[in-house]
């Protein structure tokens, strides 16, 4: 007779293999790529509201994979921003293969667990949501789950947390108080974040620089990586128009265009 006691442990074996397993680098690829663009699925924003209330998460990231993404970053809040963790798990089940960034207010490990199970390779981490030992905490507890860790920073005053040893070291160009963004705060933050940064180990082994949102020309991508950023988090820009992931492609198309 079938035992299906052992069926279920042995499928539960599968997924556990599944969640331990090395995820996709979100590091590595944004270091092999020359556009470095973290494409963002979002459906909401708390200032905007609804920006495309029918984005499909089986069509999108997938479409943004196929355009030239080099990851993808998911909104996972509910509440604010219309996610949902089973986007990610979505996404990967259309054949989504390249990072997927699990993007949240992460304040408790089982988010963590969350992350690791629904399909993401790396997690958000945000300074201004917690102290830094918390943020030590929830860092090393990622590493053990096989999550990179993109580390977002606001302020000067916050750049000590970059000492901690992310994967990733974000520059967020939007207040998240006002929500009011400007790019010029990647620049005025990136000499500093790399003198923190390579202080903590060498240049080539530190993380890599994220600049992160109100990015919508071109040009200010080029100027970002002369700034020493590798990687660059657009999510509105492209989600407002009718087909994302053509407008990736032509924002990319423009970029090699400034070569």
């Amino acid at each position: 007779m079938k035992d299906i006691l052992q069926d279920i442990i042995a499928h539960k074996r599968q997924e556990l293999e599944r969640m331990y397993a090395k995820k996709p680098s979100m590091k590595e690829a944004l270091l092999a790529s020359d556009t470095g663009i973290i494409a963002e699925f979002k459906r909401r924003s708390p200032s905007k509201g609804w920006i495309k209330e029918d984005g499909r998460a089986d069509i999108i990231p997938l479409s943004y994979q196929q355009n030239g993404a080099a990851a993808i970053s998911i909104l996972t809040d509910k509440d604010y921003f219309g996610g949902h963790d089973d986007f990610i798990r979505t996404a990967r089940q259309s054949d989504v293969i390249i990072p997927i960034l699990y993007k949240n207010f992460v304040i408790d490990e089982m988010q963590l667990y969350e992350a690791a199970l629904c399909g993401a390779s790396a997690v958000l981490l945000i300074a201004a949501c917690l102290t830094k030992e918390q943020c030590a905490v929830l860092l090393g507890k990622a590493h053990t789950l096989g999550l990179e860790v993109l580390l977002e920073m606001h302020s000067e005053a916050e750049l000590e947390y970059a000492q901690l040893g992310p994967d990733m070291c974000g520059i967020n160009n939007r207040n998240l108080g006002s929500f009011v963004t400007d790019v010029d705060n990647s620049f005025r933050l990136a000499e500093k974040l790399c003198a923190v940064t390579v202080s903590n180990g060498s240049a080539t082994g530190g993380p890599v620089l994220v600049s992160e949102s109100g990015i919508s020309n071109p040009a200010t991508v080029r100027a970002l990586r002369d700034a020493g950023f590798r990687g660059f988090l657009i999510g509105e820009n492209f989600m407002k128009t009718d087909d994302p992931g053509l407008a990736l492609r032509d924002f990319i198309s423009q970029t090699h265009e400034l070569h």
